[in-house]
């Protein structure tokens, strides 16, 4: 079959009451718009009401009992690697459901073919002049659902979190522990630079500039990636912070029109 004509699989998750159905319905559209090939559209979700037709909702795995963690939670990106999970076989892309798509995604198939594919996680800003330790962000990965590689990152999942010594892995997130698995289960790419962009990191202006300058519009990325503040309502309304607060002043940006033009017209 041409590579053009072969079905490829995009998968979401959602639970909780954070992102309501409308958050996979508008990833759907994007996805649709800007990937040329046949897909199956997959959310894994125990809460598929309002979710629109054309996608596909499946049930969570059982709680795979992390400790001193609710369930479901972040970690059930790593269950999506099982052998069977949703029926799933082949090409297997996986969106956060806050992110923009923005331009095309057919590139994100045929780059590198067989590897594990993700983003490089990106530095903050203070830490600029630090190398970027090989660690992935899954708001955008690839990987080949139904083989061994797959597997084996669930595999060690199961293994690690009974590992007292890896408890910190949990602690922080399964993005560490997700691209550690990797590695060790086959080659790891990181997406190129200029497909996928962090909204706080390369679109919102650096202190003090954020304070009078709104975010700008990056022209290449394929995907705008929303990971911590400001998520996406916060970019549209703006996200104002004050010294001394969590939430430090640099991830402030002002109302920033042209992400509610994207996101209300996928």
């Amino acid at each position: 079959m041409d590579m053009a004509e072969e079905r490829v699989n995009v998968l979401c998750a959602k639970w909780g009451t954070k992102y309501p159905a409308y958050y996979v319905n508008r990833l759907y559209a994007g996805v649709a718009k800007w990937l040329a090939r046949p897909f199956r559209f997959v959310c894994a979700t125990n809460e598929p009401e309002g979710v629109r037709p054309e996608v596909e909702c499946v049930a969570l795995d059982p709680n795979p009992h992390v400790k001193n963690r609710n369930w479901p939670n972040i970690h059930a990106k790593l269950t999506f690697f099982r052998r069977g999970f949703a029926q799933l076989e082949g090409p297997t892309l996986f969106f956060d459901v806050d992110v923009l798509i923005t331009g095309p995604l057919d590139r994100f198939f045929s780059y590198r073919p067989g590897d594990f594919c993700i983003i490089h996680n990106w530095v903050e800003r203070r830490k600029a002049f630090f190398r970027r330790p090989p660690i992935g962000n899954s708001s955008c990965f690839r990987f080949d659902a139904g083989t061994d590689a797959a597997h084996g990152v669930y595999e060690s999942f199961l293994r690690d979190k009974e590992d007292p010594s890896l408890d910190w892995y949990f602690r922080k997130g399964s993005q560490k522990f997700q691209t550690r698995a990797m590695f060790e289960r086959g080659n790891v790419s990181w997406w190129p630079e200029e497909w996928v962009c962090s909204f706080k990191r390369q679109c919102v202006p650096l202190w003090p500039f954020n304070r009078f300058l709104v975010p700008r519009r990056p022209k290449g990325p394929s995907v705008i990636a929303f990971h911590g503040n400001p998520d996406i309502p916060k970019a549209i309304a703006g996200f104002f912070t004050h010294k001394g607060e969590k939430n430090p002043r640099h991830l402030a940006c002002l109302p920033t029109p042209w992400v509610k033009e994207l996101w209300e017209n996928p």
